[in-house]
């Protein structure tokens, strides 16, 4: 017979979150992975908050509601809080009962900010990959690096003169002025943006639109793909071998030689050179493109086997960029300031990290 369309709201229930979230969800899995972390962090939080006074949002759901926000492309933290009022699986991720009141946007943005100021998207990272190192997910010898333009969170009409006064807003619009900078030489040594100062105006390559942008770099592990460094400066000719360096110092020194895989915008001279005092082999792809390159990587390095290793590898870092573009909310950023940036993609990075080692121990992978 047909169900009647009765829509009397039950008062009382008796199944909790818990029940409501099935058994083989991919954040089950996901959430075995975060709470070591978080639990590594607990001495950490304490040192970030006063003894006294009114409770504040707990760090750890601070973090796991902006882990959500990055898996799901959730675009800002009105519509994450939306999400948190009505939607039983993040409740029940993020910590909070059924009902349990959401926080204010501004609230959870403020608190946010406080993790910013102790770097805790770095020692997130960190403790994910205590995790992939005693699962043996990493090799901890043979490495990529890559970068990535982030276009900023501001427009051409902001990138004006450094010395040119404040203007008032034009009659026809004042909301949004309209600004001719037709036939106009702009770079960044005459210009900023009053949006973001920290930009820079940057293009992938010649032919390109040119965009205020960051430069996010990152350093993957080759075995498994997985991210063990992140790193966002301003774009620049040699911005990225100086990002890239910065991330080797950064590692655990070994006894044994390592090698860094690259693509040809890598391959120059000083990078090459800095790249093997610190001990690494610079498996750079080598640059031949026109007359006036010529690569600093001869055949000593490119005869070997694993050079063709490396260079196979170096589309995982790709594969980062690519995730986190399209799912991670990195194609445009919502943050000002290279802190802050430099904060979110960092964190990107790690989600990343564990969106992959999920994937590797479902598969089997690892102890």
């Amino acid at each position: 017979m047909r169900g009647t369309d009765d829509r009397q709201p039950a008062m009382f229930s008796y199944i909790s979150a818990e029940d409501r979230v099935p058994a083989n969800h991919p954040l089950r899995a996901l959430r075995v992975l975060v709470e070591p972390v978080l639990k590594e962090l607990s001495p950490r939080f304490d040192e970030m908050y006063a003894k006294g006074g009114r409770p504040s949002i707990p760090p750890e759901r601070l973090l796991r509601a902006s882990l959500l926000q990055v898996l799901y492309t959730i675009r800002s933290e009105r519509q994450l809080m939306e999400h948190l009022d009505y939607n039983i699986l993040f409740r029940w991720f993020v910590g909070l009962n059924l009902d349990d009141a959401v926080w204010v946007p501004t609230v959870f943005s403020h608190n946010r900010d406080r993790l910013l100021e102790s770097d805790v998207a770095q020692a997130f990272l960190a403790g994910v990959l205590r995790q992939a190192h005693e699962r043996g997910l990493l090799s901890h010898e043979h490495f990529t690096v890559d970068g990535t333009l982030l276009e900023a969170w501001a427009s051409h009409k902001s990138f004006v003169a450094k010395d040119e006064p404040g203007s008032s807003p034009s009659d026809d619009d004042p909301g949004n002025p309209t600004v001719d900078f037709r036939g106009e030489r702009r770079s960044n040594a005459t210009h900023e943006s009053r949006t973001d100062p920290d930009a820079r105006l940057a293009r992938k390559s010649d032919g390109t639109t040119s965009k205020l942008s960051y430069l996010g770099s990152i350093l993957v592990d080759n075995r498994f793909g997985l991210p063990v460094a992140a790193h966002v400066t301003q774009p620049g000719y040699e911005a990225e071998g100086d990002a890239a360096l910065e991330m080797l110092m950064g590692l655990d020194p070994s006894p044994r030689r390592r090698t860094i895989g690259a693509d040809r915008g890598y391959d120059r001279g000083n990078f090459v050179q800095d790249v093997r005092r610190l001990g690494f082999t610079p498996h750079v792809a080598p640059n031949l493109h026109g007359r006036r390159f010529h690569s600093h990587v001869d055949g000593r390095t490119t005869r070997h086997p694993g050079y063709a290793v490396s260079q196979r590898k170096r589309k995982q870092a790709e594969e980062f960029f690519g995730w986190s573009k399209v799912y991670g909310l990195l194609r445009k950023l919502r943050h000002r300031g290279r802190e802050r940036v430099e904060w979110i993609f960092t964190f990107t990075v790690a989600v990343y990290g564990l969106v992959r080692m999920r994937g590797l121990i479902a598969a089997g992978v690892g102890a």
